[in-house]
């Protein structure tokens, strides 16, 4: 997770003299891509309206807090809210030698190593949902990622060889957690925890428990537009209107949700792919056997935290239809919205897993299956 050293700095002067009185003033100002306009339906689609936005760059990509409008009070703790998400990418990074993360990679090897209470309580929780899933999210998929990197550098695919060597240094199961001592031990010296399908999440729960904490009640934080946690209403809604990008056709919204203190997470396979004898290869893989997924288009995912949408965004795509609709219907508290690939023609037919049909707006033409 690279940082951006002039963040900080370049985000407080956005946030000085007038620059804050124009963003006050501006009108429309929305999330780009995700918040979405109005448009000419049997329902009236649910729009945007005034925002006050705050942005800084952390975990590769923008972080952001739209706000409705009101007093200036709520200006500090968003600021302090996007610091926050600065100081957990130093304490998650593995692209930092000195984080608390990289350091317990280090040397959780050799010995049992305490962790810090609330990045005890991420790794539960990841251990969690890699159980639920029986797999299909893997924080130790590392090795199968750098493999598969390393071949589509090389213009290949991996051999069986390459395929078990790696996955044999996978598996959350390979590592051991003391709840009462809070500490982390594994089993051999390949292991590895990597955060990146779950941390941007954690870290807008991290900020947006610090809004609430700070009594601001309406609110959208989004890390990279596809990871997004909603609090309150907006624009006379019951909600944040967020638009679903058409897979096929990128530059087109497909559809939009109204989402209302929960977590949001979408995740597309057409955005990192490379093509090897003929055949398309995208960049999800499915930890289990180490090979890329192709049973979805897309997935979106609503569920209490971000980091529970984030985690699942990425696992549903390997369960697939069916295994993801048996997981909603287990776990309700857990929404999706899937799109598989068309059979036959451009129709996309999405496959909504327990999101209410008054908080769902179709753009593309096509009959939902709802479960």
């Amino acid at each position: 997770m690279p940082s951006d050293s002039s963040a900080d700095g370049s985000r407080r002067d956005f946030l000085t003299g007038k620059a804050i009185r124009k963003q006050i003033e501006q009108t429309g100002d929305v999330l780009a891509d995700e918040i979405t306009a109005a448009e000419n339906q049997s329902r009236e689609l649910p729009s945007s309206g005034d925002t006050i936005r705050l942005a800084t760059r952390a975990m590769a990509c923008d972080f952001g807090v739209l706000l409705n409008p009101g007093p200036s009070s709520q200006i500090t703790p968003a600021s302090d809210a996007l610091d926050l998400v600065h100081q957990l990418e130093a304490q998650m990074s593995v692209y930092r030698d000195d984080s608390e993360l990289s350091q317990l990679n280090q040397r959780a090897a050799e010995s049992e190593v305490e962790v810090e209470p609330r990045l005890f309580e991420l790794l539960l929780e990841a251990k969690r949902l890699a159980d639920a899933t029986t797999g299909c999210f893997d924080p130790t998929s590392g090795p199968l990622v750098s493999l598969w990197r390393k071949c589509r550098d090389q213009n290949r695919i991996p051999t069986p060889e390459e395929l078990s060597e790696a996955l044999g240094h996978c598996g959350i199961d390979k590592i051991t957690f003391d709840g009462e001592r809070k500490t982390v031990r594994y089993q051999n010296r390949h292991i590895e925890l990597n955060l990146g399908g779950i941390g941007k999440g954690y870290a807008l729960d991290r900020a947006g428990a610090h809004l609430k904490e700070s009594e601001i009640e309406s609110w959208l934080i989004h890390g990279g537009h596809s990871s997004l946690l909603a609090s309150g209403s907006h624009h006379g809604q019951e909600g944040w209107p967020v638009g679903i990008r058409n897979p096929l056709f990128p530059k087109e919204r497909f559809a939009t949700i109204l989402i209302r203190d929960c977590g949001f997470s979408t995740s597309g396979s057409g955005v990192q792919y490379f093509r090897h004898g003929g055949k398309r290869y995208g960049h999800i893989l499915d930890p289990r056997d180490g090979w890329p997924v192709d049973n979805l288009l897309s997935v979106t995912v609503l569920a209490p935290t971000a980091a529970e949408a984030d985690a699942l965004s990425t696992a549903f795509f390997v369960l697939g239809v069916e295994k993801t609709k048996e997981y909603c219907d287990n776990n309700p508290h857990v929404r999706a919205l899937l799109i598989p690939p068309p059979h036959g023609g451009r129709t996309l037919e999405p496959v909504n897993c327990g999101i209410p049909d008054e908080s769902v707006w179709y753009s593309e033409a096509g009959t939902p299956s709802k479960t």
